[in-house]
Parts: C-alpha cells; sequence; structure tokens
C-alpha cells in the first residue's frame, strides 16, 4: 500500500522470499500499480487501497504511504482484517501508535512498526556484544544521520503536511539506536533549525539517564554527515559503520586499539530479515514479534513526541488529534 522508493526495495527483497507471495499491490494511480506490479511479478494491482484491504488472498500489508498516512491506512487494513507491517513510524505521535496498538490486539492481528534496523545481522550481533558486555557496563551512545536534501519545498521531505522533516524522516534512527542501547530516557533536551515550512531541516538531542548514560544525537537534512553509531562503555567502544541503521561492519575497541572488527553483510537490500520476522510471527499466530515488540514502538513515539514538543514542531494531524 504505496509504492514509493521504500516499497521498491521491499519488494525487490521479497522476491528472494520462500514464504511469501507479493499478492497484490495497491497505488491511486493506476499506470503506477500496473508498472509497479509487472516489475515485482504481483499477481494483482489495484488503483485503490480499498481494493487491496478487501482481497481474500491477501495476508499482511506492508504500509508505505507517506508518514501523515500511516494511521489512517493501518487502521483502514487491521479494520478489514489484514495483519500488517507499518513503515516507520508508525504513527504521528504515540497516540496514533497506541489505537493501531488496541486495535490490532483486539482483533488479535499481527502489526508491527518496519524498523528494519532491528532485523539487519549486524544489528543481532550488535545485541550480543552488548547483551555479553564486551565493552563493560554502557556509558553513552554517540550518532548522527545526515543527507543533503534537494531543499525541493514541495517535496514530501520538507512538507509539513505529509509530516516532513529530519526527526521523522531520519532522526528516528539514531533514537531508535539509543532506545536499544540504553533504554528509555529520563530528561529529553533538544534544539532544531528549521526550515520556512515550518519543519526541522536539522536536529540535535541529548537524553540522560538515571544511572548517568547519555546518548548525543543528530539528524541533519542539510549537509552529508558521516551517519555512524558509537557506544561507549567502561571498558572499550563499539563503533557501527556508515551507514550504521543498515551497517554491515561493527569495529570494537579496548582503548584506542582495535580489537576486532565484524563484517556482517547482508542479502539483497536488507529488508528480506525483516519480512522473514513478519512470516514466522504471522505463521505462528503471534500479535507481535518479540524482536521488535508494541513496546518499543510505544517508547519511540513517546520519545519523539518530546523532541517535537522541545523543537516547537507541531504537525496539523497532531493539532486535530493531540494536544502535543
Amino acid at each position: 500500500m504505496g509504492l514509493g522508493k521504500i516499497a521498491n526495495k521491499l519488494a525487490s527483497d521479497l522476491q528472494l522470499s520462500d514464504n511469501a507471495t507479493l499478492q497484490g499491490v495497491a497505488s491511486r494511480d493506476l499506470n503506477k500499480a500496473q508498472q509497479f506490479g509487472q516489475k515485482f511479478h504481483a499477481v494483482n494491482h489495484y488503483c485503490g487501497y480499498e481494493e487491496l484491504t478487501n482481497d481474500p488472498d491477501v495476508d499482511v500489508i506492508y504500509v508505505a504511504t507517506p508518514h501523515v498516512f500511516h494511521f489512517e491506512h493501518t487502521m483502514m487494513c487491521l479494520k478489514q482484517g489484514k495483519s500488517v507491517l507499518c513503515e516507520k513510524p508508525m504513527g504521528m505521535n504515540a497516540q496514533e501508535v497506541e489505537t493501531v496498538i488496541k486495535e490490532a490486539k483486539s482483533r488479535n492481528l499481527f502489526l508491527m512498526e518496519g524498523m528494519w534496523t532491528r532485523f539487519i545481522p549486524a544489528t543481532e550481533k550488535l545485541i550480543e556484544l552488548l547483551d555479553n558486555k564486551v565493552i563493560g557496563d554502557l556509558i553513552s551512545v554517540h550518532a548522527d544521520f545526515g543527507f543533503k536534501g534537494d531543499f525541493n519545498l514541495q517535496g514530501r521531505v520538507f512538507n509539513k503536511s505529509l509530516g516532513g522533516g529530519a526527526l521523522l524522516d531520519i532522526g528516528i534512527y539514531p533514537i531508535y539506536l539509543s532506545l536499544l542501547a540504553l533504554g528509555l530516557p529520563d530528561r529529553v533536551q533538544a534544539t532544531a533549525r528549521m526550515m520556512q515550512t515550518q519543519v526541522d531541516s536539522f536536529c540535535a538531542m541529548l537524553f540522560d539517564y538515571e544511572n548517568g548514560g547519555k546518548a548525543v544525537l543528530e539528524c541533519s537534512l542539510e549537509s552529508d554527515t558521516p551517519t555512524e553509531d558509537f557506544i561507549y562503555g567502561s571498558t572499550g567502544s563499539l563503533k557501527l559503520h556508515n551507514r550504521f541503521h543498515h551497517t554491515q561492519k561493527i569495529s570494537w575497541f579496548q582503548g584506542k586499539e582495535v580489537k576486532e572488527v565484524f563484517d556482517i553483510p547482508y542479502q539483497g537490500n536488507g529488508y528480506g530479515y525483516e519480512i522473514e520476522e513478519v512470516n514466522k510471527c504471522v505463521r505462528n499466530k503471534s500479535s507481535e514479534s518479540q524482536k521488535l515488540p508494541h513496546q518499543m514502538s510505544m517508547h519511540l513515539a513517546s520519545v519523539m513526541d518530546r523532541v517535537r514538543k522541545e523543537i516547537g514542531l507541531i504537525y496539523p494531524v497532531n493539532e486535530k488529534r493531540t494536544n502535543i
């Protein structure tokens, strides 16, 4: 549902799966649906989303429409009895995320946020290293994500009505890595530079934890940045190389010396691991993934709400549905 850039990547990797079929693709543009369907060997193509949700042979719908429509389209799918993989962010605020989770649970349907980072093989290795305390007690996380946008103020990235801005588009990744390593912060501070479209083109965040831990995070649509993640501990550090959110290389440091380098390639575009997690959960009749549970999506949404409040970023949809 929604046939943009990320949908192309996921559909491509779906061809590598032995456990799933691309049953249908839907766009509001018939030509786009036809071309996408032919390119990725879809069984059916639809002009309009309702036809997709009404297809009795569809088990799971991947929602890949612009951010601001994720809530509406996920609810549409769930109410038609379809399980959902919703591209990140799952909602424009924590209230939307909470609502779709409740809807999925009430219908005993599977629901997961499309945070592909969690399922990348190198992320699995990172979790193993942290669980084994190879760098001791965690002290801080430093992560950035930046690329130079084309500054098309009418495009999705800078369009406020479509949920544009650095935070929702790419800031979610460093935030997610900080939650994965350190958990939910006790204090959130943030500052941003705003575009004339009233969305953030740059955002810097500082998270404080009761145990003294810190997360120093940045996202930018203004410049190409290293897009790396460093996790510091009492006995060493880990570096997730560019681009950290789907890295294929982790370096383990003790002091300034490299102790070990892990080269961990992935297949295709890297979305196949997320696809197989969905397959496994649906076949096992699970309502959520244990690797990316609903609680993590709630934490992610609540932290982004706190950041938006700090930088004064208010979307029209949030004015209608919440007090944020």
